[in-house]
């Protein structure tokens, strides 16, 4: 539900669950006076115009901790799956066709796993690529580079060099208005023509158009996708026509331990609201004001 939709439905309601596709704007927010707090069954809020819930003593919660795990595996999996080819050795076989060819296909142990972001998730991602025995590094704030080095990761000097320099790039930072077209197509045209991109993340982080333009170009020369601006996309999404691109239907929380996480972190956290004790707070200033 979206719009006067979702207005229509919220009548009377006081406490609301989403997922990451419904929108709850201010005009949604201004005509629930009844709503005094909204639990995202996910990590991100972008989807709710955190300002209006502010002025409006809205308190806001979300699920930080649910699908860690879940998007950790899928980064690596699919990083893993696209260095040694397996998506086309898959389609190869499938035709009845026993080919065997090493070319193009590589060990990750040795390379380099640039991760950008060194949240909770970006954290776990390098673990586990140092795990597989690549060379780790990491791109950021000043902070999250700082602690990178104090874990023992290397941290990029620029920008530029990390994109440069990596193998294997993997998006873990959160869709913010600074974030969102952070990565342009000249970010992406420093890549290696042998790279790949992964983003389980956000698509509005990569400029619209970008990716497009930088798989037709081959810099980088391979491409994870598991996010897309508009979802579900429609079969003639022009990624899909790509055979250096794998695509994935918005699945890295999708999984059985996930759910039964979101699911009980969110009730845990409309528990301790209703105790007067709240958790996973994502605009804590809206408690000043509540209604």
């Amino acid at each position: 539900l979206q719009g006067q939709d979702l207005i229509d439905a919220l009548d009377g309601v006081q406490l609301l669950g989403i997922r990451s596709k419904t929108s709850v704007t201010r005009e949604v927010i201004e005509a629930c006076p009844e709503l005094v707090a909204i639990g995202a069954y996910c990590i991100g809020t972008n989807q709710i115009d955190l300002e209006a819930a502010n002025d409006h003593g809205v308190a806001v919660f979300n699920a930080p901790y649910a699908n860690t795990r879940s998007v950790v595996e899928l980064a690596i999996c699919e990083a893993i799956a696209l260095t040694r080819h397996l998506p086309e050795k898959n389609t190869v076989l499938h035709e009845k066709i026993w080919e065997k060819s090493a070319a193009g296909a590589h060990e990750v142990r040795g390379k380099t796993l640039g991760i950008w972001g060194y949240g909770r998730i970006g954290q776990i991602v390098a673990g586990y690529g140092r795990a597989f025995g690549m060379n780790v590094r990491i791109w950021g704030s000043e902070s999250s580079r700082a602690q990178a080095l104090s874990d023992g990761f290397q941290a990029a000097v620029t920008q530029q060099d990390f994109f440069e320099q990596c193998d294997v790039v993997s998006l873990h930072l959160r869709l913010t208005p600074q974030t969102k077209g952070l990565i342009t197509l000249e970010t992406l045209s420093c890549m290696k023509p042998t790279s790949l991109l992964v983003n389980t993340s956000r698509a509005e982080l990569i400029e619209p158009d970008a990716l497009l333009a930088g798989l037709n170009r081959g810099r980088p020369g391979m491409a994870a996708i598991d996010v897309f601006e508009s979802e579900p996309i429609l079969q003639g999404h022009a990624l899909l026509r790509l055979e250096n691109c794998i695509c994935t239907p918005h699945i890295g929380y999708v999984e059985q331990d996930s759910y039964e996480l979101y699911f009980g972190s969110a009730f845990d956290n409309v528990l301790s609201f209703m105790r007067g004790t709240p958790t996973n707070i994502v605009n804590p200033g809206a408690l000043q004001v509540r209604r």
